[in-house]
């Protein structure tokens, strides 16, 4: 008898049937590729649907210096013998869990490679060092996200390993579902949230402001939660919005009149 409590299951609103095509992509075993902005709910959906399947999750921040060693396992050391350790793509395949691979666009080339064989109908996993090819169980889930915001020509998914995912698009919520998540997860009225999502709609259409990108989901709930514990608004869209937007004087004193135009 399975006596494990029950796991709590991370909030998350669906907006256009991305749990349904999640959910269908685990059954079926084939892997999918998360394309939006950041801080606009992929990890959270992702956080979700695991817990939702009930299967083990291991996501993986990508960076340049991520290896496939790394996702792999290697050999370490540990009272004068040498033991081999699974990485977190090992683990995932193992257990048939899912692997979760933020940002992949920033991983080196070799961990490109070794996805592949993961991403088709073998659905193996080749441990050069071990002598070792797994076999994916039918639990097992490759997800994948990036930011095409900040793709470039060095850093790019190549349209050969694109074609290998399932794929959807992931943008801000309609301000009505904003401020319901934003509401949700800081725990400030709605009344006092729609300002904030009033706010963060102009910042995103704003052009020719320098910006990277518009304010996120995420720091509106960040900011929000400072409300909600009682900091004064302005502190707290200081805080919550315009530093972490930008070290731009002249943009932080653009942001600031934005500012002062929507709560007056």
């Amino acid at each position: 008898m399975n006596m494990h409590a029950p796991r709590p299951i991370p909030h998350y609103r669906e907006i256009a049937q991305e749990c349904s095509l999640f959910g269908t992509a685990h059954a079926q075993g084939l892997p999918l590729l998360l394309k939006g902005p950041t801080g606009c709910g992929k990890t959270r959906f992702v956080e979700h649907m695991a817990a939702r399947l009930d299967r083990p999750l291991y996501t993986v921040a990508c960076h340049d210096d991520l290896s496939a060693a790394d996702l792999i396992g290697r050999y370490l050391l540990k009272g004068g013998d040498t033991h081999w350790v699974d990485g977190p793509l090992t683990r995932a395949v193992r257990e048939g869990g899912i692997c979760y691979l933020d940002e992949v666009v920033e991983a080196r080339k070799d961990v490109i490679v070794v996805l592949h064989p993961l991403t088709d109908n073998r659905r193996t996993l080749m441990i050069d060092r071990t002598g070792e090819e797994l076999m994916a169980p039918p639990g097992f889930m490759l997800v994948a996200s990036y930011n095409p915001g900040y793709q470039n020509v060095l850093k790019r998914l190549k349209p050969s390993t694109r074609q290998r995912f399932l794929s959807a698009s992931f943008d801000f919520p309609d301000p009505q579902s904003e401020c319901a998540i934003v509401a949700q997860e800081s725990g400030l009225d709605v009344s006092k949230v729609q300002p904030l999502v009033r706010l963060a709609g102009h910042i995103r259409a704003l052009s020719g402001m320098d910006l990277e990108e518009g304010v996120s989901t995420r720091l509106l709930i960040y900011t929000a939660s400072l409300i909600h514990r009682g900091m004064p608004i302005e502190p707290a869209l200081e805080a919550g919005i315009i530093e972490p937007l930008t070290d731009e004087e002249d943009i932080k004193q653009a942001l600031r009149d934005l500012i002062a135009t929507i709560y007056g």
